[in-house]
């Protein structure tokens, strides 16, 4: 998930991602959440990882960018993104 300064949505965004892997946990497929922040000064880091998701800096500015960050980051086969501020 691209994040900069999400610190509101973040808690239901982690959420929805949490309940789609406990989905894909009954089918036997394992995944990890990733935000992928862009410089944040909200807090948003720590309350990510403080919701068990892995942060990740990404120091070039903008959107593709962090996306292109956080995919890179990523230890799974299969990528699907969300946007940290929930769409």
């Amino acid at each position: 998930m691209p994040c900069l300064d999400e610190v509101r949505a973040l808690p239901t965004a982690i959420a929805s991602a949490r309940a789609a892997l406990e989905t894909l946990a009954a089918k036997g497929l394992a995944g990890e959440i990733v935000i992928a922040d862009n410089g944040s000064t909200d807090g948003s880091q720590a309350l990510a990882e403080s919701l068990g998701a892995r942060v990740v800096p990404v120091g070039e500015r903008g959107y593709g960018a962090t996306l292109a960050g956080g995919f890179q980051a990523a230890r799974g086969r299969y990528l699907v993104m969300g946007d940290a501020d929930g769409s």
